[in-house]
C-alpha cells in the first residue's frame, strides 16, 4: 500500500492506493497524521477509490487514524469506497462508526457544513 497526502480546502486528503492490510503503514500513517496534527491540520478525508483490498489490519488502521485525529478535535471521513470495502465496512458494522460520503467532493464539503 501507499499513500500521497493532499491538501484541499480546510481539509487533509489522504488517498490510499493498492491492498490496505495495516503493518509497518499503519505506523507510517500515523506519524503523518500526527505531523499534520501539530500543523494545525485536524480534518482528514481518506479516499478510497484506488484501493483493491482491505483485510482486518487495515481496517484497524483507519480506526486507528479515525481516534488519532478525534482525540486531537478534529475528524476523519471516508470517500469512494468500492463495493467490495463498503459492504466490509457493513459486515463489521464500523460503517456507524466512520462517516462515509460517495465523492471525495462531498466528504470535503461535509467540513465546512459542520462549522
Amino acid at each position: 500500500m501507499s499513500f500521497n497526502i493532499s491538501e484541499r480546502y480546510n481539509c487533509v486528503v489522504i488517498e490510499f492506493k493498492g491492498d490496505v492490510m495495516g503493518g509497518p503503514d499503519a505506523l507510517t500513517l500515523n506519524e503523518k497524521l500526527h505531523e499534520l496534527i501539530d500543523q494545525g491540520k485536524k480534518n482528514a478525508v481518506v479516499d478510497l477509490s484506488k484501493v483493491k483490498f482491505m483485510n482486518s489490519s487495515g481496517l484497524g488502521m483507519l480506526i486507528g487514524a479515525l481516534t488519532t485525529m478525534r482525540n486531537a478535535g478534529g475528524d476523519l471521513r471516508i470517500a469512494n469506497a468500492t463495493d467490495k470495502i463498503q459492504s466490509l465496512l457493513m459486515i463489521t458494522k464500523l460503517i456507524t462508526v466512520f462517516q462515509h460520503f460517495r465523492s471525495l467532493e462531498e466528504a470535503v464539503e461535509s467540513f465546512s457544513k459542520q462549522e
